[in-house]
């Protein structure tokens, strides 16, 4: 046996340890170790509860602040040149001046990182020390803590409206039932409660749960982030494994509502829970304006290397050209001179030190302004803001808002971002037989039939029994009136009262409040039902109301996961059937007879993206058969029974899938969203076999997913058609508008839906991404169009009247076109479209089709979306957009900029989009260009001293010159500069196409020749007028210096398109500034930067009439190429923004009717159309049979046509 030694050991068993916990932990109740020392605690390794999101602490903040800011190139680019200028033999100034510009700025930010970091440490103080309860096994009671105090395997109890100090595996509650209600608005911004239960088979049915009497090993996942899914088991002392999931877990962060108490089992704590876990900051974007300038950063880099090099060699001639030795070189204490090469070698760096102010140290700062003054401005736009839910445009991206100028692709999900997710029940289909319920119809004869036919009763009870929708009652017993609550201390009770009075906006499921916001459908009345009207819906609180708990049918509110179930259980309830109660093992339905049925809840297959339809099993009241009842999309369902017309359907069941597919097609024709719903008898046998495999599956904690989907499979099968419906869901307003503008902006839109192609091609036409004219063609000829809109679009008559493409696909074909084979002939079709809908897609399929299209195209994208299901979308894109709409606020959370309704991109885009991009970028160019001008003084005077890295002004003056006298005016101008008005960029979108290349190669290098010139005359003209003059250095820079302030600032003011007071004010303020500061430091300044000597220097220059002539004349000659381009710009070859901004000085009313009119002749005179013959489009009444030969090309191509690439309801061969 080899001796191993003992660190060894411990080495391999933490190894072990540390295997183990990446898969499961295990955990023990703390009770019976009560007491005990730390290091016999069984939950020790676990941390504790308190949390810790500072940065820095007291002791160590200047050094880790001082090695954060260092990650930034540029500090240690400026730092490095100051400790340079400490060498004496390259030092340019005096070292310690040289070192307050960077050491102000660092000094700003750290300012800002200890105030940032100060405000989270009070958070994470005040959040540690929030009181709870907490059982201790000595006092037999729940006892005051603090947060901070928690740890894994204690027993927690919450009271309603408190929030959860850690994530809590539920064993107990008030209800009897085992429900329990929270709020996740602190998580996912979702207003809707959602519905916790206690573990089932442990202590739920003890009156008054002990924590004592819990003995179970608690075997759970690894903390990870993932917010909707959890997996554990309970392990009791006889080996029975009881498994539980996301449905049993109370999250940090989360608030208990409508639930008297509940009890936890602590599983994890700190900063191993979730919410914890999915703290990671703000995601940081770089824009494609700020990779640009990396690229022209660097050219001035080149830039500056190459000046100094030239100062270095000229130096190194200028030496070797002297007779002897010059006087004005002083020798070392050895009496030894540095020979040409070394002092020109020496000269390369203090040129860098001199020049430095080439790679402009503030205009990161500047940028990081700016995008906060544009921001400012965005969000308190009125005209992006809605009354209705009293929000505002949200910007949380800060750094990307430049980006909104620069889109080229939208992608759009359709159910609440372009509708209003707002459902209402229309249509339905039963047994074959189609009953409408239309806006201004009489449903007469359909209540009759409704209470005459049993079917048709029982499609409404699935309604009610299928759909995931909760009757939230009124708490009777709030919990300040507890007994509990009176025991607390002080602190207790007011953290939890506080949480009480906070106002919420609540919006219920109620039937009269549904009915009276419904403007667009008048109610329709049924024979003593009620009524079934705009049915709308929303993320809602339950009820809270004083007094008794409503009992009655017509004092019902309800909360459903989605509008489509709270549609369908209203439609219920108007003919009679109510839903009046909901626990995890029952639902409690009320007849048109006032008699209620009591269903016995055995299981729920929950719904899931790959299955698409969800189930219940129940036992029958009456019958006390169990039933399986399902609902999904029409083809996940049809499936499962064959495709309409397979063969093992036979007589009147084929009769019945064929009819009801018909009105499937016909209800997505018109727009409706379908659902189709079936039932299934399971034996008593079949149910305890498939029982057994389901607890197991439940329980099991490698592959839960794939066994539970399987169990859900195995029973899905051979199911019953009962019937579909219909559903609307009707257009935003505005859409349309906002989508024509978004296209004739240049910009591509595609909408990326789960709905059936016909319900998306409806919906595309509806909102005018889809003309009449289109010809719908079928999966055979993608190849045959594909090289057909080649040669089209390549033919050179063809320039003015290339054909609109539009291509419909549905997700089944999607995923076979981004397959790494097909994904280039995907994309180069797509580029030649001027509208893609995507059909059936799932989340991952939306994030694939942004990322494939980005990076195959190398454009810039945008996703926009509202719902959990967009959210990879909305990250996949270069900006992605959230809608606050229905659908929680999942997608606002996880985007960078939300929205309240669709219509608002269109400003956003094209006004914001345009200003944001267009400001910045020309304050991009003025920053180089002003720096260069600038810097190139101190170049030119090189020539005439010798290239001896001597300035010939002050260098105080040189730093305020940066810092004070021009820094404000750029930053303005970046800000508050509109070249072309709201209105007119509103009115004609294709300015937005127009305006995206306003920081490109070439105006960048004319600005820097602009900036050489200007430079040039900005030396001359004063070296020409003192020629031969007495004057000394600086008496010589300070007309230099002042020329330059004129010229820079004068030269910001021929750019500027609106002069605003404000503009005013900062340009002749800075003036004021530049002459108050230099006329101070310059008679007070004796030997403030010694050997120098600036004393009253201006004052001098200020008696002299010379000052005032050499300062008028340079700056007029320096700005008169730049005006003279600007009036020949501007008269001879206007561009279109140029012309729009002619058009902006015209009163509202003449710029209009020329809007008006111009947009009247693009219309009209778009050139002839195209002579190629369009075909009839095939109607989804006679399905469209895969063609055995490609087609010719006047078969599929026309002026304007779709490409459908659909494969649902189509007999497709198995090579398509």
């Amino acid at each position: 046996m080899t001796w191993r030694s003992p660190l060894a050991l411990l080495r391999d068993a933490l190894r072990g340890q540390r295997a183990r916990e990446k898969e499961l932990r295990n955990l023990v109740s703390n009770l019976p170790y009560e007491g005990l020392e730390k290091g016999k605690q069984p939950n020790r390794h676990f941390p504790g509860n308190a949390i810790k999101t500072t940065k820095y602490t007291l002791l160590l903040f200047i050094p880790m602040n001082l090695f954060e800011q260092f990650h930034r190139l540029a500090n240690i680019y400026f730092v490095g040149l100051a400790i340079l200028n400490f060498v004496p033999v390259v030092n340019a100034f005096q070292p310690e001046v040289a070192l307050i510009p960077i050491c102000i700025i660092m000094a700003l930010t750290a300012l800002k990182d200890a105030w940032e970091d100060f405000r989270r440490y009070q958070s994470d103080r005040k959040l540690n020390n929030t009181p709870c309860l907490i059982y201790s096994r000595k006092e037999k009671q729940f006892m005051e803590r603090r947060w901070k105090d928690v740890r894994v395997g204690d027993f927690v109890k919450v009271f309603c409206n408190e929030i959860v100090p850690a994530d809590l595996l539920l064993l107990h509650t008030s209800d009897p039932n085992g429900v329990c209600h929270i709020e996740t608005a602190n998580l996912d911004g979702e207003t809707n409660l959602k519905q916790r239960r206690a573990m089932s088979g442990l202590c739920i049915s003890d009156p008054e749960f002990k924590p004592e009497s819990f003995d179970s090993l608690v075997v759970c996942e690894r903390p990870n982030n993932n917010l909707n899914h959890f997996k554990c088991y309970a392990e009791k002392p006889d080996k029975e494994k009881v498994g539980a999931g996301i449905e049993s877990l109370l999250l940090r962060g989360c608030t208990v509502r409508n639930t008297d108490t509940a009890v936890g089992f602590v599983v994890y704590a700190g900063h191993e829970t979730k919410s914890m876990l999915n703290n990671n900051g703000p995601r940081y974007k770089r824009s494609k304006l700020e990779r640009k300038l990396n690229i022209d950063v660097i050219f001035c880099v080149i830039l500056l290397f190459a000046m100094c090099l030239v100062g270095s060699l000229g130096h190194f001639v200028w030496l070797q050209k002297q007779p002897g030795v010059p006087p004005y070189l002083v020798a070392d204490s050895n009496g030894h001179l540095d020979s040409p090469g070394l002092s020109a070698f020496y000269m390369f760096f203090t040129m860098i030190i001199l020049l430095q102010v080439l790679i402009p140290i503030s205009l990161y700062v500047s940028i990081e302004l700016v995008k906060i003054g544009q921001i400012f401005f965005i969000a308190n736009d009125i005209d992006l803001y809605d009354e209705e839910t009293d929000s505002r445009v949200q910007c949380k991206a800060l750094n990307i808002t430049e980006d909104l100028g620069q889109i080229e692709y939208i992608f759009s999900d359709k159910t609440g971002t372009l509708t209003e997710n707002k459902m209402v029940f229309r249509r339905c289909s039963i047994m074959g037989t189609e009953y409408a319920h239309k806006e201004n119809g009489n449903p007469l004869h359909c209540a009759i039939l409704f209470k005459q036919n049993e079917l048709m009763q029982h499609l409404s009870l699935l309604f009610i029994v299928i759909l995931h929708v909760f009757i939230y009652m009124h708490i009777h017993n709030p919990p300040d009136t507890l007994p509990n609550l009176a025991k607390m201390s002080g602190s207790l009770r007011r953290f939890i009262t506080s949480w009480q009075r906070k106002p919420k906006r609540n919006r219920i499921f109620s039937e009269d409040s549904v009915i009276e916001e419904d403007h667009f459908n008048p109610p329709v009345k049924t024979e003593g039902s009620g009524a079934i009207s705009g049915l709308q819906t929303c993320s809602l609180h339950a009820p809270s109301q004083d007094g008794k708990p409503a009992t009655t049918s017509d004092n019902l509110s309800y909360e459903a996961e989605s509008p489509d179930e709270a549609a369908l259980v209203y439609a219920a309830k108007a003919y009679g059937f109510t839903l009046m109660g909901r626990t995890p093992n029952s639902v409690t339905v009320s007849l048109p007879s006032g008699k209620e049925l009591v269903f016995e809840v055995l299981d729920t297959l929950a719904f899931d993206s790959v299955r698409k339809r969800m189930s219940i099993l129940v036992r029958h009241p009456i019958t006390k058969e169990y039933v399986l009842y399902s609902k999904g999309a029409d083809y996940a369902i049809m499936e499962l029974l064959g495709t309409p017309y397979a063969e093992h359907l036979c007589g009147k069941q084929k009769s019945i899938a064929a009819d009801t597919q018909r009105h499937l097609d016909c209800y997505a024709r018109e727009g409706l969203r379908t659902l189709c719903f079936t039932k299934k008898v399971v034996s008593e046998k079949e149910y305890e076999s498939w029982s057994v495999n389901r607890q197991r599956a439940l329980a099991a904690m490698e592959n839960r997913e794939e066994l539970t989907m399987d169990t859900a499979v195995q029973l899905e099968t051979n199911l019953s058609l009962l019937g579909a419906t219909g559903i609307e869901d009707r257009l935003q307003e505005g859409v349309p508008d906002t989508i024509v503008a978004l296209r004739e902006a240049g910009i591509q839109v595609w909408v990326l839906t789960g709905d059936k192609p016909e319900t998306a091609v409806n919906i595309g036409y509806a909102c005018r991404l889809l003309e009449e004219e289109d010809l719908l063609a079928c999966t055979s000829i993608l190849d045959c169009a594909l090289e057909e809109v080649r040669r089209y679009s390549n033919d050179p008559r063809n320039v003015d009247t290339t054909p609109d493409i539009s291509l419909v696909i549905d997700g089944r074909t999607l995923t076979m076109a981004l397959s790494s084979d097909l994904q280039e002939r995907f994309v180069d079709l797509a580029k030649h479209c001027r509208t893609v809908l995507c059909c059936r897609v799932t989340p991952l399929q939306k994030s694939r089709v942004v990322k494939v299209v980005r990076e195959k195209l190398k454009v810039m994208t945008l996703a926009i979306g509202d719902g959990a299901n967009d959210v990879n979308m909305i990250q996949a894109a270069d900006i992605g957009i959230g809608i606050s709409g229905q659908e929680g606020m999942q997608a606002v959370m996880a985007s960078d900029f939300a929205i309240s309704h669709f219509k608002h991109l269109k400003k956003l885009l094209l006004v914001h989009g345009h200003w944001c991009y267009t400001r910045l970028a020309n304050m991009i160019i003025y920053f180089f260009y002003k720096n260069v001008a600038y810097v190139n003084l101190l170049f030119w005077y090189q020539f005439f001293c010798g290239f001896s890295g001597t300035a010939m002004i002050d260098y105080w003056l040189m730093i305020f010159f940066n810092l004070f006298f021009t820094s404000v005016p750029p930053i303005m101008f970046g800000i508050m500069d509109k070249d072309i008005s709201a209105e007119m960029l509103l009115g004609v979108p294709e300015l937005y196409r127009m305006g995206q290349g306003e920081y490109n190669f070439k105006t960048f290098w004319i600005s820097m020749l602009d900036a050489f010139y200007q430079s040039l005359v900005c030396f001359f003209i004063p070296y020409i007028a003192y020629r031969d003059s007495d004057i000394d250095v600086f008496t010589f820079g300070t007309p230099l210096n002042t020329i330059s302030l004129f010229t820079i600032l004068l030269h910001l003011s021929i750019e500027i398109k609106a002069w605003t007071v404000v503009h005013w004010v900062i340009i002749l303020g800075s003036v004021a500034i530049f002459f108050i500061v230099t006329l101070a430091y310059s008679g007070t300044c004796i030997t403030c930067n010694p050997p120098s000597n600036p004393y009253w220097i201006l004052q001098t220059q200020m008696a002299d009439p010379m000052f005032y002539l050499i300062c008028v004349i340079t700056t007029v000659v320096a700005l008169l190429p730049r005006y003279i381009f600007h009036v020949l710009r501007n008269s001879i070859a206007p561009s279109p923004l140029v012309q729009a901004r002619h058009l902006d000085k015209l009163d509202p009313s003449t710029r209009n009717q020329w809007i008006k009119e111009w947009r009247s002749f693009r219309g009209g005179g778009q050139g002839k159309r195209s002579g190629l013959s369009t075909p009839p489009s095939p109607t989804l009444e006679m399905p469209v049979e895969i063609l055995p030969q490609s087609p010719t090309a006047s078969d599929i191509t026309g002026d304007e046509f779709t490409l459908n690439v659909i494969t649902e309801n189509y007999q497709r061969p198995l090579h398509t």
